[in-house]
């Protein structure tokens, strides 16, 4: 049976944001480029990742007694650092896809950080591993 390593399943170029993006930038960036996680770097190091989750629980509920201006000043002020996951989990990409999976799993998260050594390559998610999957699979006439 083939090795499914990361390096061959693996998004090669993530998207990442700096941990003092704003709130809403990052929101705006999920939506245009359709992605539910994005990688946070700084000078170069992984520091932390965010999902769309943490964004959306981030915002503020209807249920506010603030006002529109309060409302839009505090979340102007509200950066990524702030919501962000700190203790990241990630994978190297020699590592199998099925490393990845059980990772995922087992700590129940959609996606892993990809790194060669301490450099960020990629991100594995569980599309990537679906893509695996649905193309290891014979067709069904």
């Amino acid at each position: 049976m083939k090795k499914n390593l990361i390096r061959e399943w693996m998004t090669a170029t993530p998207i990442t944001i700096g941990p003092k993006t704003s709130l809403h930038d990052a929101h705006k960036m999920m939506q245009e480029r359709r992605v539910r996680r994005l990688i946070v770097v700084n000078e170069g190091k992984l520091v932390g990742i965010v999902a769309l989750s943490d964004v959306l629980t981030a915002e503020p509920s209807t249920a506010t007694s603030l006002s529109v201006f309060e409302l839009n000043y505090l979340l102007a002020k509200l950066t990524i650092d702030e919501i962000m996951t700190r203790e990241v989990i990630s994978v190297q990409a020699s590592a199998t896809v099925r490393d990845a999976a059980k990772l995922m799993l087992d700590n129940k998260i959609g996606g892993l950080p990809v790194l060669e050594g301490d450099k960020l390559v990629g991100i594995i998610t569980e599309s990537d591993i679906f893509r695996l999957l649905v193309q290891s699979l014979d067709p069904i006439d």
